[in-house]
């Protein structure tokens, strides 16, 4: 397998995840408007059934996260034996846990979409959306698994073409399926939902195939289902504080946006156009930092601690160059920006001041996604947790409603709990790489392979 194993360096791992999440980003989009042109009401139904969803596939992303760091640990570290079997058991245990949450939205769609308090006329095409979909959720799990494991062997081009591909058929499949050409059925919610399904199933099957090939096919699939209790604790140790990481996040940013809710409509929506346009200035420190924890994962698994160290330096610089510049460029056209969404001048006017805290927030969300998975790849799964959650609640929710609802600040007092937040943890993540303690937390060294 160290054959086929590809020569690492971060723009090469970077640029591919690069387009991948951006393609994600610009798909979701498409989506929504292809639909939109179908009916307002699809659309809030299928964004409903979408933030069930969401939530599951956080519960997929621990697995795919454990899998990733422990298989560029021993590849580093030249055990490409325990990285094949690591592979194996991580999709066998994310198939089977895949199973049960689709079997779970399957049979408890109904109640789950009531306790969101949907409204009546919303619930039969959010229940279709979300039998269909989340029924077959598990082929997202394999795809993810997948995904990780590629991506660990230096092969994240791969992983971008698959994503390519997917979108495309998904495309494709909805325009078909909404606007009917060709004597089509126009199925609407259901039809969006048979082309997701379908092009993910297409999407799992290129991705095999590539796993096959990328492996020389040398890969242990007789322990599929055998789940060696030494792999499956890693797995574990690094996959649950990953993913309680981001439920509290998600939740923390669910509580912020009740208080938002509570300065009214306008407000709501101008945090929803200002985050979509944000999101697109830390796309690029996500890709950084994706890419960085490849990197490390490999130079602690071949002990080479030093080039780690500085390897999350140098990448923690050039996040922070770029997202301050793109947000810097973002904000001298900011009222232009909010023009694409709506032509309320208010909205534009609070959006344009959202912008320009941005120039503030970024770098400092840098730290974090840079740092955070740098110590993650390294084995050092805990500590960015319990500071995360402390940060996230003590932080940024209580911050929040003090500026924001307290003092009357409206979303400039939030913005400025946001940012509080992303600096006050990102100096402490700085800390910690400095202290060198995660030299001792690696999986490999931990453990004999």
């Amino acid at each position: 397998m160290t054959k086929n194993q590809k020569k690492l360096t971060l723009f090469a791992l970077t640029w591919p995840i690069f387009i991948e999440i951006l393609l994600h980003m610009l798909m979701g989009n498409a989506d929504t408007l292809m639909l939109s042109q179908y009916s307002d009401e699809s659309v809030a139904a299928v964004g409903v059934s979408n933030q069930i969803l969401t939530l599951v596939i956080v519960m997929f992303g621990f697995v795919a996260t454990g899998t990733s760091i422990l298989i560029a640990q021993n590849l580093g570290a030249k055990n490409d034996k325990t990285a094949a079997e690591i592979s194996v058991v991580s999709l066998g245990a994310n198939l089977v846990f895949g199973i049960l949450l689709s079997i779970l939205l399957f049979v408890l769609s109904k109640p789950l979409l009531l306790m969101m308090d949907l409204p009546e006329e919303l619930l039969n095409e959010a229940n279709s959306y979300l039998i269909i979909v989340g029924g077959l959720s598990f082929v997202q799990a394999l795809i993810m698994t997948i995904g990780a494991i590629i991506r660990s062997y230096g092969f994240t081009r791969d992983v971008m073409y698959i994503t390519i591909g997917m979108n495309i058929l998904n495309v494709i499949g909805n325009y078909f399926f909404i606007f009917g050409p060709f004597g089509f059925p126009v199925l609407g919610v259901e039809g969006v939902a048979i082309s997701t399904v379908a092009s993910r199933l297409i999407g799992f099957a290129a991705a095999l195939a590539l796993l096959l090939k990328r492996t020389e096919r040398a890969l242990p699939f007789g322990m599929l289902f055998r789940f060696p209790k030494g792999h499956i604790k890693n797995l574990l140790k690094i996959g649950i504080p990953s993913a309680g990481e981001h439920l509290s996040y998600n939740g923390s940013q669910m509580v912020i946006t009740i208080f938002i809710a509570a300065l009214g409509t306008e407000a709501l929506t101008t945090k929803v156009y200002a985050q979509n346009i944000m999101m697109f200035i830390f796309l690029f420190s996500v890709a950084i930092s994706q890419g960085t924890q490849i990197l490390i994962g490999h130079m602690v698994g071949a002990k080479d601690y030093d080039a780690a160290y500085k390897r999350c330096l140098k990448s923690l610089r050039l996040a922070i160059l770029i997202s301050f510049a793109t947000a810097v460029i973002f904000a001298l056209f900011s009222e232009e920006l909010m023009g694409i969404f709506t032509s309320n001048s208010d909205i534009i006017k609070v959006g344009s001041v959202l912008i320009l805290l941005t120039i503030i927030l970024e770098p400092g969300r840098s730290f974090n996604l840079v740092v955070i998975n740098s110590l993650r790849a390294a084995g050092d799964v805990k500590f960015p947790v319990y500071m995360g959650i402390l940060s996230m609640w003590g932080v940024s929710v209580t911050l929040s409603y003090l500026l924001g609802i307290h003092f009357g600040l409206g979303l400039s007092g939030i913005w400025i709990a946001f940012i509080a937040d992303e600096w006050l943890r990102g100096l402490l993540m700085l800390w910690r790489w400095k202290s060198k303690i995660w030299i001792s937390k690696s999986f490999v060294s931990s453990k004999a392979v």
